[in-house]
């Protein structure tokens, strides 16, 4: 060969390679864990500030990739074709379909490609700079391809958008869901962590009717009784802040914290009869039902207050709410090893649970890793109901959502104990418990 065919024979090289390069740029760069690039560039590292920009406009980035790849590989083949036509004829059409589409697979696409997905973060890093001015170069033809494939979108009734929170928001549940431990021990760390995680993510979804103590657990306290039998009651209490109603249970009219009722006997020399409890009450805080945990969150600490009333849209009393009850909803109630992981439910030794109706869904979905719906119903026996369509008898079953539901004990209309059976599956969250399936009931 002379010297003009070795140096295109170079320049296939040199195009093979920026082939390569072009490709494992754009894997890296989109395969890059974007929380280790913002992590990065928050600790000052520029060539993540430069990966998170090319990032930041995508359409850009990925037209200027594919412009330069593109390009380079049709000039690859088209010289490719040319050398092989002078020395084997008019057949080098196909040795050099043949032999360009070989190198362009393994070098240039699966190699490079292959390498950026197993070094995402590294390769991002080195090839940043080069694709920034790259993109830049390329910018005037790419704005003017997006431009066109814009238009033919729309013709097609369809467009370009960009990714919303909601998009970014279901990325990170899917990161969560994904998220296992190094060691297999560790899967019950690993566990609550991804229950705390998911738990923070719903602050914003789920509303305080759903966690809040019913009306029917609550203590209160007549506020019309003798202060000494008021002292008694809130001693024999083991909780520090109590409702005070008068006249009607509904009628609130204060909240006794048991510190300030204790201050004032003190400051009343031990005499009882001195007390006026009306006067030590705090104001009470109503709030309404439909209110998430996170604006109620942000209202505790704005008020600087633990402990709200909850009410329902006619302002009839639901229940109460506590900082410690949205707390609890993200890290899990604090228990010793001899204590029920979650109240109201009582593991037996066949694999089965037996479930208090009062029971939340979200309490059970977190602690077993279930994925029982909580939509339409917040309490384990309002599910059962929900799905009955009917009020059950004693010693029915149900089966619904891969789970088996019998009724164990009733009071009047009201479901007060479930034996619940879950999938074989249901601990590995597996998404088959989400279908609903066919309904089934027995006596």
């Amino acid at each position: 060969m002379d010297l003009t065919l070795w140096i295109t024979v170079g320049a296939i090289l040199a195009l093979l390679v920026m082939s390569a390069f072009f490709s494992g740029s754009e894997t890296a760069l989109t395969a890059a864990s974007k929380a280790r690039m913002h992590q990065l560039e928050h600790e000052g590292d520029r060539r993540a500030s430069v990966v998170n920009r090319l990032r930041d406009d995508k359409e850009k980035l990925i037209g200027g990739l594919l412009l330069g790849n593109n390009t380079v590989n049709i000039l690859a083949s088209s010289l490719a074709t040319s050398v092989l036509i002078q020395l084997v004829g008019d057949a080098g059409v196909a040795y050099a379909t043949l032999g360009m589409t070989l190198m362009v697979l393994i070098f240039s696409e699966v190699l490079p490609k292959t390498y950026a997905l197993r070094h995402a973060e590294r390769t991002a890093l080195f090839v940043g700079r080069p694709v920034r001015f790259l993109v830049m170069v390329f910018s005037p033809v790419t704005a003017a391809v997006n431009v066109l494939v814009s238009a033919v979108l729309r013709a097609f009734g369809s467009s370009i958008e960009n990714v919303g929170v909601q998009s970014n928001i279901d990325e990170l549940r899917g990161a969560i869901e994904l998220h296992r431990g190094e060691d297999p021990g560790d899967e019950e760390e690993v566990r609550h962590e991804r229950a705390m995680l998911r738990s923070i993510l719903d602050l914003a979804d789920v509303e305080v009717m759903e966690i809040m103590t019913h009306r029917r657990n609550l203590v209160t306290i007549d506020a019309g009784q003798p202060p000494a039998r008021i002292v008694q009651e809130v001693l024999e209490s083991p909780f520090t802040r109590l409702p005070l109603w008068r006249d009607d249970p509904d009628n609130i009219v204060g909240v006794l914290h048991a510190k300030a009722l204790l201050r004032e006997v003190q400051a009343n020399g031990g005499d009882l009869e001195k007390l006026d409890i009306g006067a030590i009450a705090a104001d009470p805080w109503f709030i309404p039902d439909t209110t998430t945990l996170f604006d109620q969150l942000q209202e505790f600490r704005r008020r600087r207050e633990h402990f709200a009333l909850v009410v329902d849209e006619y302002g009839s009393l639901m229940g109460i709410v506590t900082l410690e009850d949205i707390l609890e909803e993200i890290v899990g109630d604090i228990s010793d090893e001899h204590d029920i992981a979650v109240a109201g439910v009582r593991p037996q030794p066949n694999g089965t649970y037996i479930v208090d109706g009062w029971v939340t869904i979200r309490d059970l979905n977190r602690e077993f890793e279930w994925r029982l719906p909580d939509e339409e119903a917040s309490t384990i026996a309002g599910l059962v109901l929900y799905e009955a369509r009917r009020i059950p008898e004693v010693g029915q079953t149900f089966s619904f959502y891969g789970f088996r539901f019998e009724v164990l004990r009733r009071q009047r209309n009201q479901i007060t104990a479930l034996r619940i059976t879950p999938p074989a599956d249901s601990g590995d969250g597996d998404d088959t418990t989400r279908d609903r399936g066919d309904a089934s009931a027995s006596a």
